[in-house]
């Protein structure tokens, strides 16, 4: 039986997948063996330390504290894509509704409440809110993962011109990207053709500031932004200067800031992108079956600290180590295992930067004395046997 902690109100719908003859899901305890998250902070959370696993259910991981988890042997899931639908949808929806001025047009209707001249106003007043088509526009979208490559298609659909940059792009990813969505090389040389910008990219120090006052130059006059991924992916700063002087037309974002609220041109809405019942379920769910696979048969899929390593089970034992990247671990594992009398039917071992995880299906008798010598090794920083 493994213990449960849940730091959010998780959706059912995912908590259903952990079985209660096998997991004991609460909001007490003191020592789980996983845990599930969405936004609560556990940068200065102490874990104890039978800690196996973190999963947060949704992409983000900035409110926990990747390195140490690491060091304590820790694994740590998000749920990618899990949301994309949900995000995409409103990118599009804010995509025309930037477009058509909807969002200043409605507020503009509330002030005609008891004109008795309405239709009249109405007639007079449009005028000031007329907008584009997005047909036959161009759209540059500045990451190809799950959310921008769903925003890329739909607008292929939609008959606007799309063109991807992404020197990232998963093998998946490109799978399922429309042929008709031009690929780009070089940021700098797809800025200049756009009428409108997305940027879907994770936040990292790499990625702050993407839009700032040097791409901003690149962009064609009047271009529109939209930012849904991370409000620090956008220069502020930049931006409001390139919409006074006319760079920029409009900005459209899930990120309120004090210093973009009651500008003309930007629209923010309070971070709905993922806040949908479908989003919230599709997140619990993935959360839910990557914990539940690692706590029962070792397996790590949409880890972010941890590569990914998964395999059936080929009989007797399963040994999942937790070790640091380092030459000669393969061979100090092996001659413990073959001291120990064990014939290894199927292993894997994979890196992620200084992590790595070596998973192996052994038979014959395994007894408690062989965890402990895993564990002497001095690299080696979390082992288990199931």
């Amino acid at each position: 039986m493994y213990t449960i902690k849940t730091l959010n109100a998780i959706s059912p719908v995912g908590l259903a997948k952990l079985p209660k003859n096998q997991f004991d899901v609460t909001v007490d305890a003191d020592a789980p063996d996983g845990i599930l998250v969405r936004s609560a902070d556990l940068l200065n959370t102490t874990f104890n330390d039978n800690l196996l696993a973190i999963a947060r259910a949704g992409a983000g991981v900035n409110n926990i504290p990747l390195e140490r988890c690491s060091e304590q042997g820790i694994v740590v899931f998000n749920t990618p894509g899990a949301n994309a639908n949900a995000v995409a949808e409103l990118v599009i929806g804010m995509l025309i509704a930037g477009s058509r001025n909807v969002a200043a047009a409605a507020q503009w209707c509330q002030g005609l409440a008891g004109d008795p001249a309405m239709a009249k106003s109405v007639e007079k007043g449009k005028k000031q809110f007329v907008g584009n088509e997005i047909k036959g526009k161009t759209l540059g979208v500045i990451g190809l993962g799950a959310i921008g490559s769903r925003v890329a298609n739909c607008a292929i659909e939609l008959g606007m011109e799309v063109y991807g940059y992404d020197p990232y792009i998963s093998i998946e990813a490109a799978w399922n990207l429309s042929s008709q969505v031009h690929h780009c090389v070089n940021l700098n040389d797809m800025l200049p053709l756009c009428d409108y910008i997305t940027i879907h990219v994770p936040y990292l120090p790499t990625t702050k500031d993407t839009i700032n006052t040097q791409t901003l130059a690149l962009c064609k006059d009047g271009v529109k932004i939209l930012n849904y991924a991370r409000g620090e992916l956008v220069n502020t700063a930049a931006l409001l200067e390139a919409m006074d002087n006319g760079k920029v037309s409009g900005y459209m974002t899930d990120f309120p800031s004090e210093a973009i609220l009651g500008r003309p041109g930007i629209v923010c809405t309070p971070h709905l992108g993922a806040s949908t019942p479908e989003a919230e379920d599709n997140c619990a769910i993935m959360a839910a079956q990557e914990l539940s696979d690692y706590l029962r048969n070792g397996n790590i899929t949409h880890s972010v600290n941890l590569p990914e390593v998964h395999q059936p089970r080929a009989g007797g034992k399963r040994i999942c180590i937790i070790h640091k990247n380092e030459p000669g671990m393969i061979s100090q594992i092996t001659a413990l295992t073959t001291e120990a009398g064990l014939n290894i039917e199927n292993m894997v071992n994979k890196s992620k930067k200084n992590m790595a995880y070596t998973m192996l299906d052994a038979t014959g008798a395994v007894d408690a004395r062989l965890s402990e010598k895993l564990s002497s090794i001095p690299a080696v920083i979390r082992v288990r046997i199931l």
